[in-house]
């Protein structure tokens, strides 16, 4: 897949000089009965779940299941060939711009490789978002972003994936257009997850440390991890409920947050190449139940992570805002 990217400087030479001598070749882990897979073994003897694995082959699944789908969590054959021929039109864009000598979606949206998961969303059957809350839908109706059609006025009319801050969490591990990269990293008593999205990294301790104190909130929340089995394991709480909890895109109905959500994540590595990923989200504040989505990581080493530019000189906020000022000001003009 193509994208835009820039060089820059970036954390990437601090995180390995710190996990350096971690060891990236994973020990091999004993023969299981059966010849059933078993997970890797880090040096110190964690489950190794050590690479790079970005979700960007995700991104033709939507989040939430169209509604024709019902219960069902998987393609037939002739739904999934439709899925096959659909995005092999959508990734065909960018060639159909390089041979016309044009620039346009093709070189900015990378829309992924079928598979047969009508969403990512698997609980509640429908694999829908639950409904909100009567509080939940006061906080919707109060949230807006660079997709509203409002006048711009000041910095907290755009929301914080706009401002270059952050998708949050849930959102943070859900596929995007572009820039879809995870890498996990391992050291003894932490797992790291960077994000290629908004450049950010979650430090997990697996150290067995007490939680913050609750009033010790964050963007992308407190984490701590444990493994059970060959599962990592990872609770976060402590958010600050500033953030959306997906990003829906234009049209879409905001979802938010509140400072009391829950979110556990159980990461399995079931072959070389294969990691089961699990996030259930629990904020009775604002939805109605929990729910949860499952899919697939796929490792791959060629992958490279790149600026993830958002906007140059962080000047996008105040030309939105000089912009709706001088239209505001010209239609004030022509109704005298």
């Amino acid at each position: 897949m193509h994208r835009y990217r820039f060089w820059f400087v970036s954390l990437a030479p601090l995180l390995a000089a710190v996990f350096a001598g971690c060891g990236r070749e994973p020990a091999a882990g004993p023969a299981a009965a059966g010849g059933a897979y078993v997970a890797p073994r880090t040096a110190w003897g964690d489950p190794d779940l050590q690479g790079m694995w970005p979700i960007d082959k995700l991104n033709g699944t939507p989040v939430q299941r169209p509604e024709s789908f019902r219960d069902r969590r998987y393609l037939s054959d002739e739904e999934y060939a439709e899925r096959v021929e659909r995005l092999r039109g959508l990734n065909a864009r960018y060639e159909d711009e390089i041979a016309n000598n044009k620039m346009g979606i093709g070189h900015w949206a990378e829309m992924g490789l079928p598979n047969r998961l009508t969403s990512l969303i698997m609980e509640p059957a429908n694999g829908r978002l639950p409904p909100l809350t009567a509080e939940g839908e006061r906080l919707s109706g109060t949230m807006t972003s660079s997709w509203s059609n409002i006048p711009f006025d000041k910095v907290s009319d755009f929301n914080a994936l706009d401002r270059c801050i952050t998708r949050g969490m849930p959102a943070s591990m859900f596929p995007f257009m572009y820039n879809s990269g995870i890498e996990i990293m391992q050291a003894p008593g932490y797992v790291v997850i960077r994000l290629e999205l908004v450049h950010e990294t979650r430090v997990v301790p697996v150290d067995g440390r007490a939680p913050l104190a609750p009033e010790i909130v964050q963007w992308l929340g407190e984490s701590r991890g444990r493994f059970e089995g060959d599962t990592l394991v990872i609770e976060t709480a402590n958010f600050n409920g500033e953030s959306p909890m997906l990003i829906v895109g234009p049209g879409g109905k905001p979802i938010p947050t509140s400072r009391e959500m829950r979110i556990v994540e159980r990461l399995t590595r079931t072959a070389n190449d294969t990691i089961e990923y699990e996030i259930a989200v629990d904020d009775s504040v604002v939805l109605s139940e929990p729910w949860k989505a499952a899919f697939p990581l796929q490792r791959d080493e060629a992958y490279r992570m790149f600026e993830y530019a958002c906007h140059e000189d962080n000047s996008a906020i105040r030309n939105f805002i000089e912009t709706s000022r001088f239209e505001r000001r010209q239609q004030a003009r022509a109704t005298r």
